[in-house]
């Protein structure tokens, strides 16, 4: 079709008119029941379907002229068939391969130029805009074809409805060049056109030449209006359009107002929306469904969750006056995956099922989005299937949807496949698409790889936003890559991307991450340089990145400053805060702002209570810390695992260790999970209640977890089993550590060897050392050296065996022991004939703490003597992992 544009000229040109001829009404009774619509339906009971279509039959061959009808009566190819048999036919088409004109060609209707508006009306109905150019191209070479504007009115609303609008411009100048004059229906498909497009201005000019040519305005010209400048964002204009439609003495109908909720929303408009809804109802205006969908929208945005459940409650309870449809059951998904709760997602997408409705592509993406939300990939695949399934084609949003539930999976190779997958199927990525892949290649460390999808976006002429930026720098501030991050900004600056206040937000927690903190506060100072809002966020990033990097003062000047502007204080801001006063030891303070925290309005969340918790403990306030608890359970907020672990600590150094042990079954009841810390406090708790029966019960507990528990608290349980005197059981716990796979070290064995002498049980201290020669774990001198001191009080009896059995030992291990002695006098000589004391001290200490050697094991009497010295430790120094005692010359006497 072509379209002719004519820029030059008004919307509205008078062309020439024709020479007057009279029009001839002649009323045609028996053509009357051509033109009636009848309803013809379709019920298969086997496969529970029903189907029902109207049906036009049209001017069929025995009312066609009679020179037609005796030119087609002999020829059997021509075929009488309906309008609506003609639609059906044509669409069953291809239209870019099959030939449509040869079978238009073949209809006898053709005949009857009556038949033409009702042939456009139907197939236009259909919304195959291919196929309705096709057929109105056809038409327009046919000798009888005659053009009328309700032909080319039901043209341009076609090309509304599919957004083409230069295309329906161009036959709004085609009308006119036809000798046909449009009338307020094209002006008002024109204007939905532009509105629609997001073209309000033309939208104006188009009323505004209306007026001009006298074209009386009606309310769907108004309303079309109205609603292409709300579709833009431009709810300002709206309100003067509906005000100016008022005075005009064209009222407003629940539709106008439909269409002014609309725009507040599209505005971000929330809170006006609400105002306007109650207006409403003071002007006794009944809402329908388009108007409570839209409020369930804006109340959700708010964040007002129980409101919006509310009316859609009361949707379903009266189901007479506005029952729910599928945009409203998609508002309550959205709604409740904004709100983390993905269960009630899909059961509302099954009531959608139950209702007898049927879900459409948004639903199903929007169910997508929740699931993608939380990284679950497995759902959003069958949701994917099940688009597929319905007979729908995914889109470039449900694409999107899964390939961000991958990356959020930290499956970054499976987001790849669907994002190529997505062009595979000739959907085009957007800009969303993108960003998702950069976060996907991001949040998974993979940075190189993120940064190559950006210039692949490039070269597909798709530019880069502020989300792209936030994305590669918070990619930036995972890796540790603080070079990265002055790249990816300077990146920003070049393609003239201004950064936002989410941006800067992003910049200033990935520099804190990477501990640039001058970098971090330079962030900030160029954000306030730059006149960008800062809002909770960025301060609550500046707090919580001070006091990570232990600069207290800091983050309370940050504080002091954020009250200045006026910031409304978060959940996060006042933790930090809390966190910051704790650190310092102002406990007073820490208290303080808790308070106003509650009394603000703003409910402490657990992170908050557990910051608290921390406070309490490091001020020795287990009283107070003790009382957090019952406070959390009067506000129904459930302490997580670190909230626990703190609770716990006070507990135990409060002197209160039995309720350690009621907060363990408290947290088992409420599925709480255990971790390392838990663990050590209720192992703390046991020692100090002696309560070995609940200790061994603590142990059946651990066992299916020993091969992850921290070999500390192993070793502390070890430790206070052999401390109760329960030998065997110390040995059946060693035993399940070893069968775990468990790694021990010198400690574990030393804490069993020490609790087996403590009992005499020399017999198993001796095969414990074999034990260890056999995991190629080097028993320390000391180790035995309290054996050997063992003998010596044992009696001639045992002495002889003891010994002989240890000697027996050190000679297979290959006397390392003696060894070791002789390399340490070896040392100490080489120590005592240098000239600086320094590599005296070097060696004595560092053979005493890396071997646990026991001076007294040494026959080095004589060179002890001659230097003369004292051991005194005087400072720890850390240098390079290795810990260096310095040893002051002086009497030895006392060393031996």
């Amino acid at each position: 079709m072509a379209t002719i544009h004519h820029h030059h000229l008004p919307l509205l040109h008078n062309p020439t008119p024709p020479a007057f001829k009279p029009k001839i009404l002649c009323k045609n009774s028996k053509n009357d029941a051509a033109f009636e619509e009848k309803k013809s339906g379709f019920v298969d009971y086997d496969k529970g379907i029903h189907h029902v279509s109207t049906q036009v039959s049209g001017i069929r061959k025995d009312q066609i002229p009679q020179r037609y009808r005796i030119r087609v009566q002999g020829d059997r190819f021509q075929k009488d068939w309906s309008v609506s048999q003609v639609v059906q036919k044509v669409l069953e088409l291809d239209h870019k391969s099959d030939d449509i004109e040869g079978l238009l060609n073949r209809w006898v209707g053709r005949f009857a130029r009556k038949n033409f508006p009702l042939l456009i009306k139907e197939i236009t109905q259909k919304g195959s805009i291919e196929h309705s150019i096709l057929v109105f191209r056809w038409m327009k070479n046919q000798r009888n074809y005659c053009a009328r504007t309700d032909i080319y009115n039901m043209m341009i609303r076609l090309h509304a409805r599919h957004n083409w609008t230069d295309q329906a411009r161009g036959l709004f100048f085609e009308m006119q060049k036809w000798r046909c004059k449009p009338d307020a229906e094209t002006c008002n498909a024109l204007i939905n056109a532009h509105g629609r497009s997001g073209q309000w201005r033309w939208a104006m000019n188009i009323m505004e030449d209306m007026l001009q040519k006298a074209i009386p305005p009606s309310r769907s010209t108004y309303n079309n209006l109205i609603n292409a400048c709300g579709s833009s964002g431009n709810w300002r204009e709206a309100l003067k359009l509906c005000k100016k439609m008022t005075e005009n003495g064209v009222g407003p109908d629940l539709v106008t107002h439909n269409i002014i909720l609309s725009a507040y929303k599209t505005g971000a408009q929330y809170e006006k929306a609400l105002s306007y809804f109650e207006l409403m109802k003071g002007t006794n205006i009944r809402p329908d469904t388009t108007t409570l969908n839209i409020m369930i929208y804006c109340l959700t945005k708010l964040g007002q969750y129980e409101k919006a459940i509310g009316i859609f409650k009361s949707m379903r309870e009266k189901r007479a006056e506005c029952h729910p449809d599928v945009v409203t059951f998609t508002s309550i998904i959205h709604l409740y995956s904004v709100n983390g709760q993905i269960e009630n997602c899909r059961a509302v997408f099954s009531t959608i099922v139950a209702e007898g409705l049927k879900p459409n592509i948004v639903s199903y993406n929007t169910l997508m989005g929740a699931y993608a939300s939380h990284g679950m990939n497995k759902e959003a695949l069958s949701v994917f299937n099940a688009i597929k399934n319905s007979g729908l084609r995914p889109d470039v949003v449900s694409y999107t949807s899964l390939l961000n539930s991958y990356g959020r999976s930290q499956q970054p190779k499976k987001a790849r496949e669907v994002f190529e997958m997505m062009r595979r199927d000739k959907l085009k990525p957007n800009l969303v698409s993108y960003n998702a892949m950069i976060d996907a290649y991001g949040s998974n460390g993979l940075l190189a790889e993120a940064v190559e999808v950006l210039r692949e976006m490039e070269q597909d002429g798709i530019y880069p936003n502020a989300v792209s930026i936030c994305t590669l720098l918070a990619a930036c501030g995972r890796c540790s890559r603080k070079v990265n991050i002055d790249v990816v900004l300077q990146a920003a600056e070049r393609r003239h991307i201004k950064l936002n206040t989410i941006a800067y937000n992003s910049s200033i927690g990935s520099y804190m991450n990477v501990g640039e903190f001058e970098k971090a506060t330079s962030m900030y100072r160029s954000m306030r340089k730059s006149k960008v809002i800062p809002d909770a966020v960025t301060f609550t990033v500046l707090i919580s990145g001070c006091c990570k990097m232990s600069k207290y003062c800091e983050a309370l000047e940050f504080l002091s400053e954020m009250m200045d502007l006026k910031i409304p204080m978060t959940k996060e801001a006042y933790s930090s805060v809390i966190c910051a006063y704790s650190k310092q030891g102002k406990i007073t303070e820490a208290e303080s702002m808790f308070n106003k925290m509650k009394m603000a309005g703003c409910c402490p969340d657990v992170v908050t209570y557990t910051m608290m918790l921390h406070a309490y403990n490091a001020a020795e306030h287990w009283k107070k810390a003790c009382a957090l608890l019952q406070e959390m359970e009067e506000y129904n907020i459930q302490p997580d695992t670190i909230a626990c672990s703190a609770l716990m600590r006070a507990l135990n150094k409060g002197g209160d260790p039995s309720k350690v042990l009621i907060l363990a079954e408290f947290m088992r009841e409420r599925e709480i999970p255990l971790s390392d810390a838990i663990f050590f406090e209720m192992v703390s708790a046991c020692s100090l209640l002696r309560d070995w029966r609940t200790t061994i019960e603590l142990i059946k507990l651990m066992e299916p977890s020993f091969s992850v528990v921290s070999i500390g608290l192993l070793n502390q349980l070890l430790h206070l089993l052999g401390k109760s005197g329960k030998i065997e059981s110390m040995m059946k716990f060693f035993y399940k550590i070893i069968g775990s796979g468990a790694e021990i070290n010198c400690n574990t064995y030393s804490i069993l060897l020490k609790n087996l002498l403590a009992v005499g049980n020399w017999r198993k201290y001796i095969e414990v050392l074999e034990w260890m020669e056999e995991a190629r774990v080097q028993p320390s001198n000391g180790m035995y050296f309290d054996i050997l001191s063992f003998a010596q009080k044992s009696g001639a009896t045992y002495s002889s065996i003891i010994q002989e059995r240890v000697e027996s030992l050190r000679r297979k291990s290959g006397n390392e022991v003696s060894t070791s002695k002789e390399m340490y006098n070896k040392k100490l000589v080489t120590a005592v004939d240098a000239p600086d004391e320094s590599s005296l001290s070097w060696v004595m200490l560092e053979h005493f703490l890396s071997m646990s050697i026991d001076a007294r094991s040494f026959d080095s009497r004589p060179l002890l003597s001659k230097c003369r010295i004292r051991m005194q430790v005087m400072s720890v120094i850390k240098d390079d992992a290795r810990v260096s005692y310095a040893i002051v010359a002086g009497d030895g006497n006392g060393l031996m």
